[in-house]
């Protein structure tokens, strides 16, 4: 099937975010499980993905990488499914999907490595500093059902695996106005499919 999407990831990356993208989007893909070290930096996917990172997609010959840009390829690929707002309407949309992918994910992660920009350096860095980063995200989901408008798109893919990664594994601060939209957009079916295929495809522990 020429148009059929080529999924690479692996379960436990960034990947989950695409799989559960595809699993929204409900059309047929095929999956390739790559290996950190060994098949992800192999020749054959350099030429995919020169970075050797996962997720990718390929699609009708093109290759899209980074979670936002699948994200937001397949709802415009396929809006039939209506995981993007109107064109008129997507200010929104564009704003939180791609803070999402730059300023929290940059801030959330240089935390974790334990990275402190001083004080005085803090305007050469895209997100300032964690909290005032942490304290923008919130007003994305306060009181809101979904982050663009009134129905849920690709941007609630993105920045909900965002902020339920870092629910999880404490790297964000576990507010309530985060918890209770992860609890609502974390309640689909597609979410629990996409959970499923990747937590069945983990390494097994042997011991």
């Amino acid at each position: 099937m020429p148009d059929m999407i080529e999924f690479y990831t692996n379960p436990m990356s960034r990947g989950r975010i695409a799989r559960w993208m595809l699993e929204e989007v409900g059309e047929p893909y095929e999956t390739h499980i790559l290996d950190y070290g060994t098949t992800m930096k192999a020749t054959d996917y350099l030429a995919i993905n020169p970075m050797g990172k996962v997720p990718a997609i390929r699609h009708k010959g093109h290759v899209i990488t980074e979670g936002a840009a699948i994200c937001a390829y397949l709802a415009d690929a396929f809006p039939q499914a209506g995981l993007a707002p109107p064109p008129a309407e997507r200010h929104d949309y564009y704003r939180w999907l791609f803070f999402a992918a730059g300023p929290v994910e940059s801030a959330v992660v240089n935390k974790a490595l334990g990275v402190e920009v001083p004080a005085e350096r803090e305007r050469t860095t895209g997100y300032g500093n964690l909290e005032t980063t942490i304290n923008a995200l919130v007003t994305a989901v306060d009181g809101k059902r979904y982050i663009a408008g009134g129905r849920f798109s690709a941007a609630d893919v993105f920045v909900g695996s965002q902020i339920g990664w870092g629910l999880q594994f404490g790297s964000i601060e576990k507010r309530p106005e985060f918890v209770t939209y992860w609890e609502r957009i974390s309640d689909r079916d597609a979410y629990r499919r996409a959970s499923e295929i990747d937590n069945s495809l983990m390494p097994k522990d042997e011991g």
